[in-house]
């Protein structure tokens, strides 16, 4: 069985008002950080603002996933993705899951789930970094021959076959 490394983090949201006629307020992705354990919690809450703490939530590094790493961790800001849902009929939306992968969040996208990024912080950035140097070679791109170099016959040939 391959061990396949795993980090635990906590996720802040936060509550801001809108000036707004459909809303009264949005909430948003302001960060993550290592697990601080626990159930989720309130942080702060005064006047207008509320941040909410969601312990819990692991990244873990999958080599199906190495390229989606190293677009990542290659990125001038590597960062955590997360999904947030809401229930049916609730207002407060609560992350779901979190990736260190820039396909899966794309892939989630993809599935209409609202995906938030975030900046890892410095060490979570480079166990990343560290994992992709040791696990991920980028395939060597293969060069096209530009159409002017073809033959008639090689691009009637290849519109053929399209």
């Amino acid at each position: 069985m391959t061990d396949v490394p795993t980090l635990k983090l906590s996720i802040i949201l936060e509550r801001l008002p809108l000036e707004s006629r459909w809303a009264s307020h949005h909430w948003e992705l302001i960060g993550v950080v290592p697990d601080l354990g626990g159930e989720p919690r309130t942080l702060v809450e005064r006047d207008t603002v509320w941040q909410k703490l969601y312990p819990g939530f692991e990244v873990s590094l999958h080599r199906d996933e190495a390229e989606g790493y190293f677009l990542n961790a290659s990125s001038e800001a590597p960062s955590v993705f997360v999904s947030l849902r809401t229930d049916e009929g609730g207002e407060e939306p609560y992350p779901f899951q979190a990736t260190l992968s820039y396909n899966e969040a794309a892939r989630w996208m993809d599935a209409n789930e609202r995906v938030e990024r975030i900046a890892a912080w410095p060490e979570l950035a480079s166990w990343m970094g560290a994992w992709v140097a040791e696990n991920y070679r980028p395939e060597p791109k293969k060069r096209r021959r530009p159409n002017s170099f073809k033959g008639k016959e090689d691009r009637l040939r290849e519109e053929g076959t399209s």
